[in-house]
């Protein structure tokens, strides 16, 4: 018996997941990064979800799909809201809307996209790689020490494939060092300039406690969240993609194991 060819799988729709805030810069910068996408892809339909705080709520943007939905956490890293958090409210708005197929693609970090990006902030900020400039990597922090360690990894990647001199890593909440601990561990380890980058994306109440933190700490420059960098834009158009390749791989397999012996070429 020959198999019909299966036709070209619908594009679907990607869904951005956010986190949400109270401060409308936050959902500002999400609704910018959204059309960044749009425009690198027109042809993909591209909606918005938030998990707390902004509207529409993670269900009700679900609510009014079909079909295959690529689910794209904007979340720098691994941590609870990307392995709890997250998954329970796409698996509860699946199961309330049985017209769309919904799956969960991976986190943007860590990529080497996102260090193009704090790049160009620091470049915006008027700060170079030159000698004795040093960054301060300044993230969220988190509970989960995993996730702290990538951290501690991009700082490391920032500081080797783009030519500062020192990074050092900074938490806005959950866990040490705050920035005034790595501005000092900077100085010490000869930076004559330092300059400050949230490794966050959207301002908010971390960004703000970050500035208020580096500007009580001396640093001589502050860069802007990532925001809706191109990068990003880029990097979750990549994700997206690999979300896609890496289903469609699952479906081959699936159609393998469901399909007739004598559809395989093969003897009972």
């Amino acid at each position: 018996m020959t198999r019909r060819p299966r036709s070209a799988p619908s594009p679907g729709t990607l869904l951005l997941v956010a986190h949400g805030s109270r401060d409308p810069r936050h959902a500002a910068t999400v609704t910018d990064l959204a059309a960044r996408v749009r425009a690198l892809r027109p042809g993909l339909p591209v909606t918005v979800g938030y998990l707390d705080h902004c509207a529409p709520r993670i269900d009700q943007a679900v609510d009014r799909l079909e079909g295959p939905v690529t689910a794209l956490p904007l979340l720098l890293g691994r941590a609870f809201h990307a392995k709890s958090d997250i998954p329970g409210a796409l698996a509860a708005a699946a199961a309330r809307n049985p017209r769309a197929t919904v799956r969960q693609g991976a986190v943007l970090g860590p990529s080497p996209l996102l260090l193009d990006a704090l790049g160009r902030r620091l470049a915006e900020a008027g700060v170079r790689p030159e000698p004795g400039t040093g960054v301060v990597l300044a993230a969220a922090g988190s509970s989960d020490a995993a996730a702290n360690t990538v951290t501690r990894q991009v700082a490391a990647d920032l500081e080797r494939a783009h030519g500062w001199d020192a990074v050092e890593v900074a938490h806005a909440s959950a866990a040490p060092p705050r920035v005034a601990d790595a501005v000092a561990a900077l100085r010490a380890r000869g930076a004559r300039r330092i300059a400050v980058a949230p490794y966050l994306l959207a301002p908010g109440l971390l960004p703000d406690r970050i500035a208020a933190e580096a500007a009580a700490a001396g640093a001589d420059a502050l860069a802007a969240p990532l925001g809706a960098a191109p990068e990003l834009a880029r990097l979750l158009l990549h994700r997206y993609d690999r979300a896609r390749a890496d289903q469609a791989r699952a479906d081959r397999r699936a159609d393998r194991l469901d399909a007739p012996i004598s559809a395989l070429g093969l003897s009972a």
